[in-house]
């Protein structure tokens, strides 16, 4: 089995949890109060800028071979994600530019950024995000809300070239040399700061 399917498998009841917390479980039906998607909105918007920060730290470490993957997940990053983010933030009034972090975000974008200082361990930090959000897309895209704004959110992360970027990400994964209980203790602290990140702040 390969690190990054091992890791998965590993993960598997952490996205099981994401699928019953009451953010997600709002998404999935179309039902989540605006005012909480608000929120996770602009939550979500200040992690990503860190994300891209995450992916550029790893590029400069990247061999030849993924630089170009590294580069081309901060491209998809900043541009899909964050103008995801800005459309949706008109429709739910976000203010982007004036939010601040909560305690969650704050603690895993520190912990990510830490994580990065190393490449190995950087790619299993970073693995939870982009596994896990590709992983609820699919899931959520098989019984899509009504609410066009929740379908809009769902689709963007069950889009087959977010999973592809999501296999590139587990390629690098598989070809470093990583020391797997590193590799675990990484992924798994990341796959709770997934968990963790859905509490959001009201």
């Amino acid at each position: 089995m390969s690190l990054s399917a091992h890791l998965e498998q590993l993960g598997r009841p952490l996205v099981d949890r994401q699928l019953e917390h009451p953010t997600v479980l709002g998404i999935a039906r179309g039902e989540l109060p605006d005012p909480v998607f608000r929120s996770w909105l602009e939550q979500d918007y200040l992690f990503l800028l860190d994300y891209v920060r995450v992916f550029s730290r790893l590029a400069w470490q990247a061999p030849a071979a993924h630089l170009g993957d590294l580069v081309d997940l901060a491209h998809a990053t900043y541009h899909d994600e964050l103008s995801l983010h800005r459309g949706l933030a008109a429709e739910f009034d976000a203010d982007l530019d004036g939010a601040t972090k909560g305690a969650p975000c704050a603690a895993y974008t520190a912990f990510l950024l830490d994580s990065a200082a190393d490449y190995a361990d950087g790619l299993a930090a970073l693995y939870p995000c982009m596994w896990g959000y590709s992983t609820l897309g699919r899931i959520l895209a098989e019984n899509p809300p009504a609410d066009p704004r929740y379908r809009r959110w769902i689709d963007t992360y069950a889009d087959r070239g977010f999973a592809a970027l999501t296999r590139r990400c587990a390629q690098m994964l598989d070809e470093v040399d990583a020391d797997p209980a590193r590799a675990e203790r990484h992924f798994l602290e990341g796959m709770r700061h997934e968990l963790a990140f859905w509490d959001v702040p009201r």
